[in-house]
């Protein structure tokens, strides 16, 4: 299986997930020149931007440990572009959560990181 595929089905994964903790999932894999959202859902007030990182071993570090400032940027930056598309107020209730995959465990981090 590739990467690609691979990345895909654990975005799968992590979006049921997401659904049995009372999220409402509203887009995946939103892009734009400056970066990609992979799951936008909305849980009570909150529109949440997700992004799912997958690891099989530690041999890389944890998958949190892979959601860099830069690819937090980059994140942000296309949050503020899909809030434009949408014609959404720039003062839209938002967070930035983060799924880990480890194996067989998933750690949801809600408010990883801020705008």
């Amino acid at each position: 299986m590739n990467r690609r595929q691979t990345g895909s089905d654990y975005e799968r994964l992590a979006a049921e997930y997401l659904k049995k903790q009372g999220y409402e999932i509203l887009a995946h894999n939103f892009r734009s020149r400056g970066g990609e959202i992979d799951i936008i859902a909305r849980e009570k007030e909150y529109l949440c931007f997700v992004e799912v990182k997958y690891r099989s071993g530690n041999g890389c570090g944890s998958p949190l440990e892979a959601v860099t400032r830069h690819k937090q940027q980059n994140i942000i930056r296309t949050a503020g572009y899909y809030l434009m598309k949408r014609g959404l107020p720039l003062d839209t209730a938002c967070r930035f959560d983060v799924v880990a995959v480890e194996g067989e465990q998933i750690t949801l981090l809600r408010n990883a990181f801020g705008a």
